[in-house]
């Protein structure tokens, strides 16, 4: 239905034909959709409403019509689309009325459209009248029962469709991102679900639950929680919460929930890792899906003065200023009602990056072993690729609890979900693969049964424990050998050095002439060349300081038959070239790794416990990398030849 409904709706745009290019219809079709949506919400209460606006001070409107209607916006204006069309001489003036009559709650919506603009076009170009009438048409009400017990209007999942659908027509009209607005419903399904599993025995009876979306989109993910909770416990109130930095997405988000009779304060707009509208508040329920790769330099101002006050939300530390993916990651975390209140849960869809990206230490690896050290991370599943419009890269779907079950805690649930999926009969966008109600239910056995899979199952779980992701990075050293021999090239590169170019040139030249003096010899030995070194100089007639000793270094190339070259209490020096590291995992002990894995390949070298680093890391793919033995030679053999036999047949057909 809500497809029919969508085609319908994007018919309108016919008549914006020749005054708006396609890729400017949602300027108008949109706010029209919301204007519409609202007054056929509205329409049942109208006549209660201006009773209440004649006798009551504007000041407590707001409370008597949420008291009396249960809606929390209202219009005070006589007018309605249809009444609008009954003077077509004063069209413009009298719908800049209608929008001026809603209540200060919702009427920010149309500014943020900035659709008093649209309406002067319209206008200018004698298309209002065409647009408002079509409008004035369609059905947008909530479902309802007719008078003979059957139903008209549309849902909330419904119209939540609708804004979908012309969003992702209108960005691929416009060549914009239709992904950055919404996230597919049988993704948010999935999430929705993994989220709300455990809560199934609990949520019965009158029970309240809130939920918060940081980068709430269009609020698909917010309704589709809200539509699960409600299907699972008709008494359960949800209380729903966002906030969303695009102008547009955000009135569609707003208008979607005001219908729905939620506090139209609750969402916000504006910038959420700069500026939290929701900072003193914390979820039940906070779900996300954050854009992939995106910087966040404009934020980063007010990200570093929060890190620097108290860590605030980011208590983990800060990833590159390119990606702000894991600034959400832990966002999400930080909104989680705290455990002594009852605990939290969180979701939230990302690529693959931040399960890897970054070295020991680095700002992503310290973020991973925040959350996995505080036991935060309850499951991670590995999506199908090409799931999303507008991308086909991997993604994944991290669950957070700060108030595991007892059996889930201190452990960390894997799942590849990669292969469980149905494949579209037509893509949207990029996107070719869903994730049917069948591949959804077997995630969700997968993810209930935990560490007691089915045999069929198993081979799609792995249960870990924090520290299997963990490792220790060792530096190991190996002994500075050099060889010393004046040459074309070692000349070359000391005369190159800066601290030479510094030197005047009479200085300059009476060090090459010294260098010159030591060309056909050959020293094995550091110890015994610097002296060497020291005299040619001095018999040149220039006197090497101590800085400038150490021009040995462009002298010296490595040689495995040079003796070792010691400090001054006697220990070898490493050589930087040669350093290397190894990522030796939490269960092994470092010293053992080392004589087993390094020192029968290199006996003379050590490890620099000073250099030695924490790093945390998820290696989805190599932990689900099932070895594919290559086929037997003499089955290739046999392939080779009788290919070669068909290609020498083909030939014989030609040449005859």
């Amino acid at each position: 239905m809500s497809n029919n409904l969508a085609n319908f709706v994007w018919s309108i745009a016919d008549q914006l034909r020749g005054v708006y290019k396609p890729n400017k219809y949602g300027d108008v079709i949109l706010p029209m959709t919301i204007l519409r949506r609202m007054e056929c919400v509205l329409e049942p209460h109208r006549k209660l409403i201006a009773r209440l606006a004649a006798t009551t001070p504007a000041d407590v409107l707001e409370l008597l019509v949420r008291d009396q209607t249960g809606l929390t916006f209202y219009n005070t204006s006589p007018y309605s689309l249809a009444r609008i069309l009954e003077e077509p001489e004063n069209l413009r003036g009298n719908l800049k009325a209608y929008l001026d009559g809603f209540s200060g709650n919702v009427s920010d919506l149309f500014t943020h459209y900035k659709f008093d603009v649209e309406i002067d076009t319209l206008d200018a170009n004698d298309r209002l009248f065409l647009v408002l009438d079509r409008f004035s048409k369609v059905d947008l009400g909530p479902r309802r029962k007719t008078g003979d017990g059957g139903w008209t209007g549309i849902t909330n999942a419904q119209m939540g469709t609708l804004f979908e659908d012309l969003i992702r027509r209108f960005a691929a009209a416009s060549n914009e991102t239709a992904g950055e607005h919404f996230t597919p419903r049988d993704a948010v399904r999935l999430l929705v679900d993994l989220l709300v599993e455990p809560d199934s025995d609990v949520l019965t009876g009158p029970v309240v639950r809130t939920v918060y979306d940081p980068t709430a989109g269009t609020g698909g993910m917010l309704s589709v929680l809200d539509e699960r909770l409600t299907e699972m416990n008709s008494k359960a109130q949800v209380v729903m919460h966002g906030q969303e930095l695009n102008a547009q997405s955000y009135a569609i988000c707003k208008s979607e929930l005001i219908g729905k009779g939620q506090d139209a304060d609750n969402i916000a707009l504006g910038d959420t890792l700069a500026n939290d509208h929701h900072f003193d508040k914390r979820f039940d329920y906070v779900l996300s899906n954050p854009p992939y790769g995106g910087d966040w330099k404009a934020s980063q101002s007010a990200v570093l003065d929060e890190i620097e006050a108290d860590g605030g939300r980011f208590p983990g530390g800060l990833p590159p200023i390119s990606d702000g993916q894991m600034l959400f990651l832990q966002l999400v975390a930080s909104k989680m009602r705290p455990p002594a209140q009852g605990g939290g849960r969180a979701g939230i869809v990302l690529n693959g990056s931040p399960l890897f990206t970054g070295g020991a230490e680095s700002g992503p690896s310290e973020i991973r072993r925040y959350l996995l050290e505080a036991d935060l991370v309850d499951a991670i599943v590995a999506l199908p690729t090409d799931m999303f419009f507008n991308t086909g890269i991997a993604t994944y779907m991290w669950v957070l609890d700060n108030a595991k079950p007892e059996e889930r805690r201190g452990k960390v649930q894997l799942i590849d979900g990669r292969e469980f999926f149905t494949k579209l009969r037509r893509n949207l966008g990029s996107k070719n693969k869903e994730v049917g109600d069948k591949d959804r239910e077997r995630i969700l056995r997968i993810y209930t049964a935990f560490d007691e899979q089915s045999e069929a199952d198993a081979p799609y779980s792995k249960v870990l424990e924090p520290d299997d992701f963990g490792y220790h990075e060792i530096t190991v050293e190996q002994p500075l050998r050099l060889r010393f021999e004046i040459t074309d090239d070692t000349l070359a590169e000391v005369t190159s050095a800066k601290q030479v170019h510094r030197l005047s040139e009479e200085n300059r030249a009476k060090l090459v002439a010294g260098l010159q003096t030591l060309r056909g010899q050959v020293w094995f030995d550091r110890a015994e060349f610097v002296p060497v070194l020291r005299k040619a100089c001095r018999d040149a007639g220039y006197v090497l300081p101590a800085p400038m000793v150490k021009v040995w270094q462009k002298i010296g190339v490595h040689d495995e038959d040079a003796v070792i070259c010691t400090d001054k209490n006697g220990n070898p020096e490493p050589d930087p070239a040669l350093r290397d590291t190894e990522i030796v995992p939490f269960d092994r002990d470092i010293e053992e790794y080392f004589e087993t894995e390094v020192k029968p390949h290199v006996p003379d070298a050590w490890i620099d416990h000073a250099k030695t680093k924490v790093g945390y890391e998820i290696p989805f793919t190599r932990l689900f990398y099932t070895y594919i033995p290559p086929r037997p030679l003499e089955e290739i053999d046999a392939e080779l030849d009788r290919l070669a036999r068909e290609i020498i047949e083909l030939l014989q057909v030609v040449e005859s």
